[in-house]
């Protein structure tokens, strides 16, 4: 019962903001790169699903004072065209092209939604290149089909045809009941981040969140040999009729986390999917402590 609330984590849509000033823009594969900062530690900052930069918009101005930040944007989100035959394995490519390019010493992966997933993903391959990894309400498999065995292209085709066949209206619609039931606590930031999700391409939107709903990542965990924190927000009533606690809900993730090495699970309430905007400040305090751990000497 617990997957029906948590049924909408993956789609998440945010709210979009102008580019930051003074940033230095450029592509690397498909991905489009914001780099801010000049010293210290490398943070990379990856948005979710239909997410842009601006996700990460007080993190990247704390973090820029003593780090040097990078901030991703996918294809087709955020206003950005989308690029044909992306997949979240090229897209794995493409980060290590940016870091091995641009020579960024053993970043930390920080990562929202599908960006999380993207993270683990990545770690689970290429553990060597990186420090860590904060997955923000990201996960190796889509909660509540955990329990699916063999092929899960059935699940992937039935996302991308509900989700591709949308009209703009619609899409926007849709977005607006999402949001004030999954995205946000706060009904006025509910509607502002639903009003500007329009600004990712449907298809795009459709075909990334198939591709998560395809994916199952929980085999290769045992493969990240850093160590993992995974910020689970919580909020008491979506949960209550299931009587399911903020216990219970950290051990619903441990569950779905377990086989890597070295984890954390970090709770914050009282939020929704996108905490960053909920609880700002206890989100600072947690990505702070994480980022002190794994990029400690």
């Amino acid at each position: 019962m617990i997957s029906k609330t948590l049924a909408g984590f993956a789609l998440a849509f945010s709210l979009a903001a102008p580019a930051f000033p003074g940033t230095a823009t450029y592509a690397v594969g498909a991905l489009q790169v914001e780099q801010r900062g000049t010293s210290g530690p490398a943070v990379i900052l990856v948005p979710g699903l239909a997410s842009g930069p601006w996700v990460w918009a007080d993190t990247a101005q704390r973090l820029e004072q003593d780090h040097v930040v990078y901030l991703l944007t996918l294809p087709g989100f955020d206003g950005r065209a989308a690029v044909a035959g992306t997949t979240l394995d090229t897209l794995a490519s493409d980060l290590r092209q940016l870091i091995e390019t641009k020579k960024i010493a053993r970043p930390v992966l920080v990562g929202h939604s599908l960006g999380g997933t993207l993270s683990l993903k990545f770690a689970s391959e290429h553990s060597a290149l990186i420090a860590g990894v904060v997955a923000v309400d990201g996960l190796p498999v889509f909660p509540g089909t955990e329990n699916q065995t063999g092929d899960r292209s059935k699940l992937a085709d039935g996302v991308r045809a509900q989700f591709g066949g949308q009209t703009r209206e619609q899409f926007v619609a849709g977005q607006h009941g999402y949001m004030k039931q999954i995205g946000s606590i706060d009904p006025a930031i509910a509607d502002r981040l639903a009003e500007q999700s329009a600004r990712s391409d449907i298809g795009a939107t459709a075909d990334f969140a198939a591709q998560v709903f395809a994916l199952d990542l929980r085999p290769k965990l045992k493969g990240i040999a850093v160590p993992v924190v995974e910020i689970s927000p919580f909020n008491a009533p979506d949960f209550a009729a299931m009587g399911v606690d903020e216990n219970g809900k950290t051990a619903y993730y441990r569950l779905l986390l377990a086989g890597v090495p070295q984890l954390d699970v970090v709770s914050i309430s009282p939020a929704r999917h996108f905490v960053m905007f909920d609880q700002p400040a206890k989100f600072a305090t947690a990505l702070d402590a994480a980022l002190a751990r794994l990029l400690k000497p």
